[in-house]
């Protein structure tokens, strides 16, 4: 007995022996053997064992669902269009039909289209257009000018008085007129003299010299004689 007063009691001390040894080393390879086939299994069962399985497909994005509507194509410019010669203009400007007409009126109708002209008088009679250049008809540009061959020879005018007028005026009453101006000094300021003098005889297409610019020219008065 011990003196606790129970008799005396040795622990039991078991030692592992080979046979306790192999049992825990066959229980731990059974395990991973299982794991194993476990794992073959689910391989086999998907069909291919020796092919990664296929990841799942993707979400519709937003951009699959509702599709980016194809851009238009620009419209074309005036620079891309292929370019070419112009027969006609914007306006549908055109030579209007003179032949026949007096020539006076005919360049009236020029100057309504805001086109130029040009008079060739002839050796005939009469005053009316037989033919013009370009051909009535033909699509023309503003500002071009057409040349009128009239049957007679050109009629006669006065020259009118142009003193003290403005350049740009009396150039304007020379051309209604039917002359024409030529400048000595320029185009600015009133004119101070013009050759031939107001109211001499000429005819259409005549020039007219005018002095622009200054103060009239005066003819000097002669002083009186000094006493001897």
């Amino acid at each position: 007995m011990t003196d606790d007063g129970y008799p005396d009691r040795q622990p039991e001390v078991r030692e592992a022996g080979p046979d306790r040894t192999r049992l825990l080393l066959g229980g731990g390879l059974a395990a991973v053997l299982l794991a194993v086939i476990g794992a073959s299994g689910g391989w086999v069962l998907a069909g291919e064992p020796d092919r990664p399985a296929v990841p799942p497909a993707a979400a519709p994005t937003k951009a699959d669902v509702d599709p980016v509507p194809p851009t238009a194509a620009p419209a074309s410019t005036a620079a891309d269009r292929p370019t070419g010669t112009r027969t006609t203009t914007p306006a549908g400007l055109t030579v209007p039909q003179l032949v026949g007409t007096d020539f006076e009126q005919a360049r009236r109708e020029l100057r309504d289209r805001r086109l130029g002209w040009r008079l060739v008088f002839g050796s005939g009679s009469g005053r009316s257009v037989e033919r013009t250049s370009p051909a009535p008809g033909t699509p023309v540009k503003r500002g071009v000018t057409v040349t009128l061959w009239v049957a007679g020879p050109a009629p006669a005018v006065a020259v009118p008085d142009l003193l003290a007028l403005g350049c740009a005026d009396a150039a304007d009453d020379l051309v209604a007129a039917g002359l024409y101006p030529r400048y000595r000094t320029g185009r600015q300021g009133p004119v101070t003299a013009q050759d031939p003098a107001p109211g001499s005889a000429a005819r259409w297409n005549d020039p007219v010299a005018l002095t622009c610019g200054g103060e009239p020219a005066t003819t000097p008065t002669a002083g009186p004689l000094p006493s001897p």
